[in-house]
C-alpha cells in the first residue's frame, strides 16, 4: 500500500489519542494519530515521524501520523493499515494461491471478523491484527488489553469446530523481526485464548513488512511464539 504527501516531522506531545503535536518545516501543526493504542515505547519527545496530508479540506486536522522512527527502525503505526496491506497481499495470491475472493468485514456469529477468503476449498476466516509493541527484535501483541481481540479469537475457534478454515494473521509493521508472542503482561487473557484455539486448529501466523515513510508491504513470515 501507498500513501501521498509524506512529510517528516518531530513529536513533541500526544495531549490524547486521537491528536498529537508535530514540529514540521511548515511550522507546529496538530495532527490526527491513525493509532488508538498507547504506543508509549514509539511516541516519545523527539521522535521523528511521518505524516501524510489529508485529502479533505474541510478536516478539522491536516496530516495524519502514519510513521515513527524508534533507532534505526522504521515502524509503521496506521491502525488501518494492515487491514489495507493484506487484503491487497491475499488478493494477489500471497496469503493462498487458491483465493478467489476477499470480502472484508464479514459477520460471523456475534462478530464482524476482519476477512472471509473464498477459496477453491471453502471459506477462510481470517482475523488481522497490526502489531507495533517491538523489544530486541521480538514483537508482542497487544500493547494495551483488548476484550474485542479475544472475542474474535473465540469466533475463529468456532468457526474450525464447524469444519471452516480460520487464521489469526498478525502483521508486524516493522522490518527485520525475529519472532511474535502474546504479550501475556498486559492482556493475560488474549494469550491463553490464542493458545486455546491454536490447539484446536486456528492458524497463527505472523510476517513482518518492509516499511517505509511512503509505503507498506508484507515481506517475509516470522515465528509465532506461543
Amino acid at each position: 500500500m501507498r500513501y501521498h504527501a509524506v512529510t517528516k516531522g518531530r513529536f513533541i506531545a500526544r495531549p490524547n489519542r486521537f491528536i498529537a503535536h508535530v514540529e514540521t518545516a511548515e511550522g507546529l501543526q496538530v495532527v490526527h494519530v491513525k493509532n488508538t493504542g498507547r504506543c508509549r515505547e514509539l511516541l516519545v519527545p523527539g521522535a521523528t515521524v511521518y505524516l501524510e496530508r489529508g485529502r479533505n479540506p474541510a478536516r478539522k486536522t491536516a496530516f495524519d501520523l502514519i510513521a515513527v522512527e524508534k533507532g534505526s527502525r522504521l515502524i509503521n503505526m496506521d491502525a488501518q493499515a494492515p487491514n489495507k496491506v493484506f487484503a491487497e497481499w491475499a488478493a494477489s495470491g500471497g496469503f493462498r494461491p487458491d483465493v478467489t475472493a476477499v470480502r472484508s468485514e464479514y459477520v460471523y456469529g456475534e462478530s464482524r471478523l476482519d476477512f472471509c477468503l473464498e477459496t477453491a476449498r471453502g471459506l477462510h476466516l481470517v482475523e488481522v491484527k497490526g502489531v507495533t509493541l517491538e523489544e530486541n527484535g521480538a514483537a508482542r501483541f497487544p500493547d494495551a488489553p483488548t476484550e474485542r481481540g479475544v472475542k474474535h479469537i473465540h469466533e475463529l475457534q468456532r468457526a474450525v469446530e464447524t469444519g471452516l478454515d480460520a487464521t489469526l494473521f498478525f502483521v508486524v509493521q516493522m522490518e527485520n523481526i525475529n519472532s511474535v508472542a502474546p504479550n501475556d503482561v498486559t492482556h493475560p487473557a488474549f494469550g491463553a485464548a490464542l493458545r486455546e484455539a491454536a490447539v484446536h486448529g486456528v492458524h497463527v501466523l505472523a510476517y513482518d513488512c518492509a516499511v517505509a515513510p511512503d509505503s507498506l508491504d508484507i515481506r517475509r513470515q516470522v515465528p509465532v511464539i506461543l
